[in-house]
């Protein structure tokens, strides 16, 4: 069986559909079954909380922001629906394990997130660019001028004083 998700939502609305399949894999099904017994005598198991969130949460994330490519991190409109269907994925699993929601463990997994994944982005979500050729000309040719042209009257007008004096 292929355990591995496959994107088919859109990213636009964050309706980013995890296929029925990559929740069947053995391997999830197992920690599906296992979760909700084994949290429901003691409380909230964080060493299970934590697996449970890579497992499930982490790669589905990891493999649909390859898939969007490294140039469209940034761009929140493409991510934020990726970006909430993580979010969702630690809320429900959380839910279901008996943990709180946030705690230092979601604290730390986001920390890390947006560490790989958000740390060259500007707070706007554009990566910082010169201005165009004709504005960043005139920000630094017109001030220059207007120094040059005071400086030129200055030195006239106290040139000019001198033999009235």
């Amino acid at each position: 069986m292929d355990c591995e998700p496959k994107h088919t939502g859109n990213t636009h609305t964050g309706n980013t559909d995890m296929p029925l399949a990559f929740l069947l894999c053995p391997r999830h099904l197992l920690w599906i079954l296992l979760a909700s017994p084994l949290m429901a005598v003691d409380g909230c198991n964080e060493a299970l909380y934590g697996h449970v969130m890579n497992e499930f949460c982490l790669q589905h994330f990891e493999i649909v922001m390859e898939e969007l490519g490294k140039k469209l991190w940034c761009d929140w409109g493409e991510t934020a629906g990726i970006y909430a269907d993580l979010t969702n994925c630690t809320v429900i699993l959380a839910e279901s394990l008996d943990c709180f929601w946030p705690n230092h463990m979601v604290d730390n997994f986001f920390i890390v997130i947006h560490k790989k994944y958000f740390s060259s982005c500007s707070l706007t979500g554009r990566l910082p660019a010169d201005p165009p050729f004709p504005i960043l000309c005139s920000f630094i040719f017109v001030p220059v001028l207007i120094t040059l042209l005071i400086t030129a009257l200055v030195v006239w007008r106290s040139k000019r004083s001198e033999g009235i004096v």
